[in-house]
């Protein structure tokens, strides 16, 4: 009886909370013998996990290393780094699932039989460029990991084109595309709210400017109400949300919805609604979790003007695209749509629901890992 290939899924995080980092384990679990290391308890179905303690946290590094460039230094000093290495030293495998920069020069280290395949969440370089020091420090360290190591992987998969697009220009390898697409649900599109229901769910960050959908859908002529799930992350954002709240009886504030039954709750209303200023290239071309979800419970989609969203709201029919990312261009999107509009846009999504499932897109990762461990 010929012996399963070994697959390790390396990952700087909470694996069994981690969605994007689950569906590998979960595509691969069964067909490959499947490793984990990553923080918290071992995923469902793996052989063997190797668990990094919570103190040995992944995002900190050497300043004094990092502002003098001794870049190697940094990153071998890291306490997750030293911790992963540690516990996988002198383990072999044949293949390494790299999640994110900061397993890429661990996974090449480990040098399985195979390869290694690196997942790239987003684009490391300029995930914080926002502020300045992260610029003047992290960004030359984070180009160089990409650099001396990413590029020697065997392969690479990112979230989106334009961020796929933005690893070839800088630094030559060409990733796939996997987007953060949800799994697929068996749902049909609900019939058309009076008033309309919108609906946004998510984390409460400053960034997201959430308090400018709130204005737009109090000030506008269409006849809606917002419900906004949230995370609440950061207070301030709560307490604004609640004073337009109390200004508006359109406006309705609920705590953050369990995983599992988010693409449920959101069925039961019509439209996702979503902008993200692009305040760094990561938000200009993000193609989040939500998006897809919006997708599976068959809401029509109503965004800002992200290219990567727009794409997708555009090429499949699922909805409408703001002029620019202010409340004004919101409310103008919002006094244009008919409930006929919306009625269409549900339908669309739930012909589009199989080909945007995650079952699809994790055919990419298949692919990839496949091509590794079933070669030579």
């Amino acid at each position: 009886m010929e012996t399963k290939r070994s697959l390790l899924i390396l990952s700087f995080s909470p694996i069994e909370r981690d969605a994007r980092v689950l569906k590998e384990v979960r595509l691969f679990v069964g067909k490959y013998d499947v490793f984990t290391c990553g923080y918290g308890e071992a995923p469902e179905g793996v052989v063997d996990h190797f668990q990094i303690s919570n103190a040995a946290v992944n995002w900190k590094y050497d300043n004094l290393s990092i502002v003098t460039h001794q870049y190697e230094r940094a990153y071998w000093a890291n306490a997750a780094v030293r911790e992963a290495k540690s516990l996988l030293e002198g383990k072999t495998f044949d293949a390494i699932l790299a999640n994110d920069f900061d397993t890429a020069p661990l996974a090449l280290h480990l040098k399985p039989r195979r390869g290694v395949h690196v997942d790239l969440h987003e684009y490391a370089p300029l995930e914080k460029e926002n502020l300045k020091r992260w610029k003047w420090f992290i960004t030359p360290f984070r180009s160089w990991v990409c650099r001396k190591y990413i590029a020697r992987a065997s392969s690479w998969t990112t979230v989106a084109q334009g961020i796929a697009d933005k690893y070839r220009e800088v630094f030559g390898f060409c990733p796939g595309v996997v987007t953060n697409a949800a799994p697929y649900q068996e749902l049909t599109p609900t019939p058309v709210h009076s008033p309309l229901r919108l609906v946004h769910h998510g984390v409460a960050h400053s960034d997201r400017n959430l308090d400018r959908l709130a204005e737009a859908v109090s000030h506008t002529r269409l006849n809606c109400t917002l419900d906004f799930f949230l995370v609440p992350t950061d207070p301030a954002v709560i307490e604004r949300l609640n004073k337009i709240a109390g200004r508006s009886g359109r406006i309705h504030l609920h705590e953050q919805l369990p995983y599992s039954e988010i693409v449920s709750t959101l069925n039961d209303f019509d439209c996702g609604i979503y902008t993200l200023p692009p305040v760094s290239f990561n938000n200009d071309h993000a193609l989040p979790n939500k998006f897809f979800d919006f997708i599976q419970a068959r809401l029509a989609v109503l965004i800002g003007p992200s290219p990567e969203m727009a794409d997708y709201v555009e090429r499949y029919e699922l909805g409408a695209v703001a002029q620019d990312f202010s409340t004004e261009a919101f409310t103008a999107l919002l006094d244009s749509i008919r409930p006929e509009n919306v009625a269409v846009w549900k339908n669309t999504a739930a012909k589009a629901a199989v080909s945007l499932s995650a079952e699809e897109q994790v055919q990419g990762w298949a692919e990839a890992v496949g091509k590794l461990l079933n070669r030579g």
